[in-house]
């Protein structure tokens, strides 16, 4: 039996480094990567204008890699 293959956005959060990374895979099989960034965000920047940016670059992961399930990092 066969598992469908599937995308994963994941986010590793954080207001100056936001790690993001895009992998698939399915059950059984090694997991492929298919992009990896970090999102910047200037410290003497006002944080509404950090959150506009981050809010900003992740839509544009999102919009462009059609993933299936989003799974964020729990913050300590």
């Amino acid at each position: 039996m066969s598992h469908p293959q599937r995308r994963v956005l994941g986010v590793d959060p954080g207001l100056t480094r936001c790690g993001i990374g895009i992998v698939e895979g399915s059950i059984g099989r090694p997991l492929s990567l298919v992009a990896v960034g970090v999102i910047l965000t200037a410290a003497d920047l006002p944080l509404e204008q950090r959150l506009l940016q981050l809010e900003s670059e992740l839509e544009e992961w999102i919009s462009i890699h059609s993933q299936d399930v989003i799974a964020v990092e729990r913050v300590f």
